[in-house]
C-alpha cells in the first residue's frame, strides 16, 4: 500500500485533486502541540452543537447525538485510547474524525457556520480563561505564603538595601510584604486580562460571520462567555490576548527572578542571612560542603524562556494582514510553554519559600552594628534645626571618621560626635538603635513594626 494511501482524511482536501504532499503535511501538522487544546475544542462544539440544534440548523436528534460522540471523544482521548498521531494535521481534525467513525454522517453536520478560524480563536479564548483562573490561583497562593512570613517577621530587623548595598534597617516584614504587593498587581492584571479573553468568537466563521441563523449569544452563553465579538475580522484574527498573557507572564517571572536574586545571594556563606530546606537546595558532584539553591536560579533562568516567548508572540504577529493566516498556529508553542512554565515556577517557589527562614541572631547583630544607622543621624540633626544639605554633609564626616577609626556609629562618644556639630546631645544614642531606626518612620507604607502590622491586616482583609 502506497504512502499516499495510508494518508488520513483531511478535512479541508475535497477542492484538490492531488493528496498533499507527506512530507508538507507532517511539517504543517500541530496535533502534536495543540493537542493540548482538546479539553477547550469539545466544550466549544458541545456548546456550538447545542446551538445549532436550539436553532433548527440540524435537528435536536442530531445535536444530541453529536453532544454524545463529543464527550465518548474526550474520554478515549483522557483515557488514551484515542492517540493523535502527525497525520491527523491538528487537534480538530483528531476530534471530528473519531466522531464521524462513532455516530456517522451527522458529525459532517457539526462544522455547519463554523470555520476553523473561530473555532481555534475560541478554543484559544477558553484556555487562556482556565489557565488565567490557574496562575491567579497560584499567586493567591504566593500572597499567603509571603503573608505568613510577614507575620512571622514582621518584628524582625534585617537591612534594606539599594545598588546592592546595605541602606536602613527594616522590619523583615516589610521585606515580605513588597513581594507581596507585586505578586497582587500581577493579579489585578491577569483579572484584567480574563476580562477581555471571555468574549466568544463563535459565529464570526472564516472572518465574515455567516448566512447560517446562528445564535451568537447562545454559544456565548453556554461557554460561560460574557459577550461575543463585535467585529468578525478582529475575532479570528486578533492574537493580543496571547501576547497580552505572555506579557502578564513575564512580568510575573521577572519578580520571581527578583526574588530568586535575593533568595541566592542571601543564602550563600558571604550574607548568610537565610536558610533554605534540604528539600530545596542540592549539593555538588565533586564539593561535598555545597548547598546550592538551584531551585531559585532555574526559575531565575526559566524567566528567560518566557520572554523569549513573548518575543517570539510579537514578532509572528507583527507583519500579518488581516484577517487569519496560517502563521497564527506557532501561537500555541510560546503559550503553552509560557503557562506551564509559570504555574510550576511560581509552584514551586512558593514552596521553597515556605521552607525558608531568616538567621535572626545574625541580622541583629548586623544591624546593631553597621553604619546604615547613618540617615538617623542626619534626620536627627534635621530635627534640631539644621538643613538636611548641612546634615547630611555632617554625617557623611561621621561615617568617614567611624571607618577611619574602625568604630560602629554607637560606640562613638559624645564628645566625639559634638566635635562634629554642637548640635549633638545624649539623646543620640536613642536613635542608634536598629528598632527606634525602623519605628521612627511615621509615612504610610513605611517600614515601622506599626505600618507593617497595618498591612498585613489589609491584605487580610482583603482575601
Amino acid at each position: 500500500m502506497s504512502d499516499q494511501s495510508n494518508q488520513k482524511e483531511l478535512l479541508w482536501q475535497s477542492r484538490f485533486s492531488e493528496p498533499f504532499d507527506r512530507e508538507a503535511l507532517k511539517f504543517s501538522s500541530s496535533v502534536h502541540v495543540d493537542g493540548l487544546l482538546y479539553r477547550e475544542d469539545i466544550q466549544g462544539s458541545v456548546a456550538h452543537a447545542t446551538m445549532l440544534g436550539e436553532q433548527g440548523i440540524i435537528s435536536p436528534e442530531e445535536a444530541g447525538q453529536i453532544v454524545e460522540g463529543l464527550k465518548a471523544v474526550e474520554q478515549e482521548i483522557e483515557s488514551g485510547a484515542l492517540v493523535p498521531v502527525w497525520e491527523d494535521e491538528d487537534i480538530h481534525t483528531v476530534i471530528e474524525n473519531r466522531l464521524k467513525e462513532l455516530i456517522g454522517p451527522a458529525a459532517g453536520k457539526l462544522h455547519s457556520g463554523r470555520s476553523r478560524n473561530d473555532q481555534v480563536a475560541t478554543d484559544t479564548r477558553l484556555y487562556l480563561r482556565r489557565n488565567t483562573d490557574r496562575i491567579s490561583g497560584l499567586l493567591e497562593a504566593m500572597q499567603a505564603t509571603l503573608l505568613d512570613k510577614a507575620e512571622q517577621y514582621k518584628h524582625t530587623i534585617m537591612f534594606g538595601y539599594t545598588h546592592l548595598q546595605r541602606a536602613q534597617p527594616i522590619s523583615a516584614g516589610h521585606y515580605y510584604m513588597a513581594w507581596h504587593s507585586m505578586f497582587g498587581r500581577d493579579r489585578e492584571r491577569l483579572g484584567d486580562l480574563r476580562r477581555r479573553a471571555n468574549i466568544s468568537p463563535l459565529g464570526a466563521a472564516a472572518f465574515a460571520g455567516s448566512t447560517l441563523p446562528l445564535d451568537p449569544v447562545r454559544s456565548a452563553e453556554l461557554l460561560d462567555f460574557d459577550g461575543v465579538f463585535i467585529n468578525s475580522i478582529d475575532a479570528v484574527s486578533d492574537r493580543d490576548l496571547v501576547i497580552e498573557f505572555v506579557s502578564a507572564c513575564s512580568m510575573i517571572m521577572m519578580h520571581l527572578s527578583r526574588f530568586s536574586e535575593d533568595v541566592i545571594l542571601w543564602s550563600s556563606a558571604e550574607f548568610n542571612y537565610l536558610s533554605i530546606s534540604d528539600a530545596f537546595a542540592t549539593g555538588s558532584s565533586i564539593m561535598p560542603q555545597k548547598k546550592n539553591a538551584d531551585i531559585a536560579e532555574l526559575v531565575r533562568g526559566k524567566t528567560g524562556r518566557v520572554y523569549g516567548n513573548l518575543m517570539n508572540l510579537l514578532t509572528i504577529m507583527k507583519g500579518l494582514p488581516l484577517s487569519y493566516n496560517r502563521d497564527m498556529q506557532e501561537d500555541k508553542p510560546p503559550l503553552f510553554d509560557t503557562a506551564e512554565t509559570t504555574a510550576s515556577s511560581l509552584s514551586v517557589f512558593r514552596r521553597m519559600i515556605e521552607k525558608t527562614w531568616l538567621n535572626e541572631e545574625r541580622l541583629a547583630r548586623l544591624t546593631a552594628e553597621d553604619l546604615s544607622l547613618a540617615t538617623e543621624i542626619a534626620e536627627y540633626l534635621v530635627k534640631k534645626q539644621i538643613p538636611f544639605r548641612d546634615a547630611h554633609r555632617i554625617t557623611g564626616k561621621i561615617v568617614a571618621y567611624a571607618i577611619a577609626e574602625g568604630k560602629t556609629l554607637p560606640t562613638i562618644s559624645l564628645d566625639e560626635y559634638r566635635a562634629f556639630s554642637e548640635a549633638f546631645d545624649e539623646t543620640i544614642y536613642d536613635d542608634l538603635k536598629p528598632d527606634a531606626s525602623v519605628n521612627s518612620k511615621k509615612t504610610a507604607g513605611s517600614c515601622s513594626f506599626k505600618s507593617v502590622e497595618e498591612q498585613i491586616a489589609r491584605a487580610k482583609a482583603a482575601r
